[in-house]
């Protein structure tokens, strides 16, 4: 009898360790499994989608469903791998660390900044995003050089690329730096500007919303324009980025992006005659 129990004590206790390996190995392939293989076993796409930034997202209060530029470029990546979209609320600040974490596969117009880099990799560019000012009416600057005097106030929101460009450009203007966009928005919807420096995309969109705020001017001498990519993980495989960067070739050369990105300008709020001629993208 007792030799009978401990028989199936240790076959139990042996049956108990094989599962623990067996699971132990599943979860080590799971961490190391690479965005590529991920997508492709699980048909699930992970994406940022960033409430109230038009026109690359657009959030449908009732229904829920999200729509956009960003949107459309997603759905296309996830038809590569018959795949169906996860969306995970987020803003810009924190794209990057949901990358970091795993909790997003990618994430939308970013700025490729040299701080971002050493945390997460970035495709080939979606745009190049030139960078311009919301002007009030009856201003029309055209280079940055017209903004570049003591008597025109600058409005920026801190700690931006719009600040960084401003203080470059325009170091003799008279430059305020306000916690948010909004804020920013407002002092020249208040008439305690004269422009807010914003890249095309936010400058369209913010006009759309508060039509009396002026005109959106694209400034020259310099062209001033970022490239705008998505986002990924830094691993060793590369091959979901490869076909990332694949997809935004095609769809950059045939004028597919900017068929998505006019169409989400133009569902903001804004009208054609708003998009600057010399806008592209």
């Amino acid at each position: 009898m007792t030799n009978h129990v401990s028989r199936r004590a240790i076959g139990g206790g042996l049956a108990a360790l094989a599962s623990f390996a067996i699971v132990g190995r599943a979860s080590a392939q799971s961490a190391n499994e690479s965005t590529f293989e991920r997508v492709n076993r699980t048909k699930v796409l992970r994406i940022t989608a960033l409430p109230g930034e038009a026109p690359y997202y657009f959030k449908d209060i009732a229904t829920g469903e999200w729509s956009g530029a960003a949107i459309e470029m997603a759905k296309g990546i996830a038809s590569i791998w018959e795949a169906k979209l996860e969306y995970v609320e987020s803003t810009y600040g924190n794209s990057v660390l949901d990358l970091q974490s795993n909790k997003v596969d990618l994430a939308f117009a970013l700025n490729p900044t040299p701080a971002r880099a050493l945390a997460i990799g970035f495709t080939k560019p979606m745009i190049i995003h030139p960078f311009g000012c919301v002007a009030k009416k009856g201003f029309n600057p055209t280079s940055w050089g017209d903004l570049n005097k003591p008597e025109v106030r600058v409005a920026v929101d801190l700690g931006s690329l719009h600040e960084t460009t401003a203080r470059r450009f325009t170091p003799k203007a008279t430059i305020t730096a306000f916690k948010t966009r909004d804020e920013a928005i407002l002092a020249l919807q208040a008439g305690r500007a004269d422009v807010d420096i914003l890249a095309a995309m936010l400058g369209i969109t913010a006009l759309a919303k508060n039509p009396g705020l002026g005109t959106y001017r694209i400034l020259g001498n310099p062209l001033v324009a970022l490239p705008s990519c998505l986002g990924v993980r830094r691993e060793a495989d590369t091959r979901f980025k490869e076909v990332v960067d694949a997809f935004l070739d095609m769809n950059r050369g045939t004028g597919q992006i900017r068929d998505w990105m006019i169409q989400a300008i133009l569902k903001s709020g804004a009208k054609e005659e708003d998009i600057p001629a010399e806008l592209s993208f």
